[in-house]
């Protein structure tokens, strides 16, 4: 029992692994290969919009953009390489892919539908570093070729010399390979005993393509066996009449000596023939001597020649029996060579009739799409004739309508200064105006009408009343004004009469002097603050006004009363600034917050002209 090594990535040699096991063999899966998905960006997955032709060159590429979830044109044409990627195709977008009959490049770029390409956007989603020869082949064809790079192969962690000892140890016989990549991850860094080994393994590749380079390595191509292509079914059949071929060129050692040739065999026949022949020319001459001299007989002569007899009967006997085994063997080794012709024959068949039946089906989806396509084109040959003779026709425009719907346009922008109401109505009054010839000036007019409704910026009613609102709510923690006296300074006494009788004159003076200070008093302080000159009443009232201004500009704001509202603002900044101390951080913030609102640009109702209502009215006549 054959013990095959399958080295394909993870999860892709299990049923064939089974079908292996199934027939006779011993299957062992052993991955030198690790797929890693990449991630294009939206400039590389753009092209799969407009493709007229889509190429995927295995499941793994199918499988690495579907996990993308682009957006592709699934009208394009579509092709796989193989029979499992056109299934991956199918089952991922719901499309049919063509399939050549060799599953390589050579086969896919040798399809029909693939020879006249000038001008056609193709991408091919691959690999990295994979496909060359497809890419290159097209873009002589003149295609303009997309390369869409969705996943990379490299080997598996791990020692290739651990791997062959392992390999050793099973007993491996055949190794199934079906990428290059696989190839590089095998032979890479290998000893020459390892070399030695490999080289007596029989190897089963999905191509030619993978044959060749296998080749390169110094593997024998009597070792190399190239099946269908990269299917479980391809792969089986090819290991299978791999395993008989090899068989018929090595003779079993229970039928015959694995060192005998036919010529060999003959040859000994030979000898043991004229041993015979010898035997009986000298029974033949004893004879001869025995009638001639028969009174010479002896008892010892006797014995002698039966003795003779004995030998050249069992010579005889022995050539007789290995002639029969050698004729028996010969037998069977030629009708194993039948049954196995035979059984090739079948099997060439049965491809032949599966080779029929694709292309039956690549034919019969072919006619289908051209099918499709051709009533595409019929469809839409008659959507554009009866577009045509629809513009042709007359049309009935009903002019109140349109007046109707101008009217209120105008009473949206000047009665309500509803700029979003006008705006909405004037595109009523364009998709109207659209389904009728004829209407291009009005359009044109009412486009520039909707281009100067929407330069209408909107006052930010919300945020400036909020705004007030929060002036409005510090009015009562503004600081009046006070006044500061200064501390009363102690005045020495100036005006002291004199006892002497001489200075009458001067406490004449001084006298006068007393009584005028007696009658008006002035007095001095420093730092003692008193209360203000306004009464509790008289502030009250004060900030009662402020506040009325501040909620007269509120309302101003809602009724959209722009000069009300300013002349609100500036009344309450006067008040501020006459009877609140400006040295506090309160009275300056409110200050600064009045300056900001009164610098506000309420452009209620800007005067917007519509450029439509004169166009209308010419129209109308």
């Amino acid at each position: 029992m054959s013990q095959i090594l399958i080295t394909r990535p993870h999860g892709k040699g299990a049923d064939l692994a089974e079908q292996l096991s199934q027939g006779g063999y011993q299957a062992t899966l052993f991955p030198v290969l690790k797929i890693d998905y990449l991630t294009p960006d939206n400039t590389q997955l753009t092209p799969l919009l407009n493709a007229d032709k889509i190429i995927f060159i295995s499941q793994d590429a199918v499988k690495a953009l579907l996990a993308l979830k682009p957006d592709i044109n699934t009208k394009a044409q579509f092709y796989a390489v193989g029979e499992q990627t056109a299934e991956a195709i199918w089952q991922a977008f719901g499309v049919r892919a063509a399939v050549p009959k060799l599953h390589d490049s050579e086969g896919l770029l040798a399809l029909k539908s693939l020879q006249q390409v000038d001008g056609l956007n193709i991408v091919l989603v691959k690999g990295k570093d994979g496909r060359a020869t497809i890419a290159k082949n097209l873009k002589q064809r003149g295609a303009f070729l997309n390369n869409l790079v969705v996943y990379q192969r490299g080997p598996v962690e791990g020692n290739v010399t651990d791997w062959l000892d392992h390999w050793q140890s099973l007993d491996v016989k055949g190794i199934v390979i079906t990428s290059n990549a696989a190839v590089d991850a095998i032979f890479r860094e290998l000893g020459a005993k390892q070399l030695e080994w490999i080289r007596q393994c029989q190897f089963y590749v999905a191509s030619a393509r993978i044959s060749e380079y296998l080749a390169a390595q110094q593997i024998d191509s009597a070792n190399i066996h190239i099946a269908a292509g990269a299917s479980d079914s391809a792969m089986f059949t090819c290991i299978s009449e791999g395993n008989i071929m090899s068989e018929d060129t090595k003779p079993t050692s229970q039928l015959a000596d694995p060192k005998a040739t036919p010529s060999s065999s003959t040859k000994a026949s030979a000898k043991v023939a004229d041993s015979a022949s010898a035997t009986k020319k000298d029974f033949a001459m004893k004879q001869e001597t025995n009638q001639n001299n028969k009174q010479k007989i002896s008892k010892t002569g006797s014995l002698a020649l039966l003795i003779s007899l004995i030998v050249a009967s069992g010579v005889g006997f022995q050539f007789y029996q290995k002639l029969h085994t050698q004729q028996q063997a010969n037998l069977l080794v030629n009708q194993l060579s039948a049954d196995n012709q035979l059984l090739s024959k079948e099997l060439q068949a049965v491809k032949v009739a599966q080779q029929t039946l694709q292309q039956a089906l690549f034919n019969s989806e072919q006619k289908v799409a051209a099918s499709l396509a051709e009533n595409a084109d019929n469809t839409a040959k008659q959507l554009a004739a009866a577009l045509q003779r629809a513009e042709q026709q007359t049309y009935s425009l009903n002019p109140q309508e349109v007046t109707s719907l101008q009217r209120m346009a105008e009473f949206k922008l000047w009665a309500e200064h509803d700029y979003n109401g006008a705006a909405a109505v004037l595109t009523r009054l364009d998709t109207l105006l659209a389904e009728h010839p004829g209407t291009g000036a009005i359009r044109q007019a009412i486009y520039q009408d909707l281009q100067a409704l929407s330069t209408v910026e909107p006052v930010a009613i919300e945020a400036i009343y909020l705004k007030l609102h929060g002036v409005l709510g510090q009015v009562d923690k503004l600081v009046f004004n006070a006044v500061a006296l200064p501390q009363e300074v102690e005045q020495k006494e100036q005006h002291v009469l004199s006892e002497n009788v001489s200075d009458w004159q001067q406490n004449l003076a001084n006298s006068w002097q007393q009584f005028k200070d007696n009658f008006i008093k002035i007095r001095q302080r420093e730092d003692i603050a008193i209360e203000p000159l306004l009464t509790e009443y008289e502030r009250h009232l004060i900030q009662q006004r402020l506040s009325l201004y501040l909620s007269q500009a509120q309302d101003a704001l809602l009724t959209k009363q722009a000069s009300i509202y300013f002349t609100a603002l500036s009344q309450a900044e006067v008040l501020v600034k006459d009877y609140f101390q400006h040295d506090e951080a309160l009275t300056k913030s409110t200050l600064k917050a009045l300056q900001e609102l009164s610098k506000e640009q309420l452009n209620f109702s800007p005067a917007i002209t519509l450029q439509s209502t004169e166009q209308i009215k010419e129209w109308a006549k």
